[in-house]
């Protein structure tokens, strides 16, 4: 195979990867704190975080459990939303736990966050 066809395979992936549909998801932390984040995977990416494995923030406030759930349509989108989520207030946030945000189990009482 040419270096040209293998270079326009890998930007192809690359672009394909970018499309995939992805996650933000908030956590409630063993201190009571919000972690924010994103991922393709949202099972797999809570049992990292519970396994201590995930972000270096989750790792010293364990246990964790996923309050917020959101599915977007592309990568980039998800990174977007976990930006805004990020910059708001815990109120905020809490408020945004307790509309659902498309997670599929009742939502918590924003007192218990």
């Amino acid at each position: 195979m040419s270096r040209a066809k293998k270079a326009e395979e890998a930007v192809e992936e690359v672009l394909t990867a970018v499309e995939e549909e992805a996650y933000v998801y908030m956590l409630r932390c063993g201190d009571g704190s919000l972690y924010t984040g994103w991922t393709n995977d949202p099972a797999h990416r809570l049992r990292t975080h519970q396994k201590g494995q995930g972000g270096k923030y989750t790792r010293s406030r364990l246990p964790v459990e996923m309050v917020y759930l959101k599915k977007c349509p592309t990568r980039p989108e998800a990174m977007r939303l976990e930006y805004r989520i990020k910059r708001l207030t815990r109120e905020e946030k809490c408020a945004l736990v307790a509309e659902g945000g498309g997670w599929p189990l009742p939502s918590p009482d924003p007192k218990e966050i």
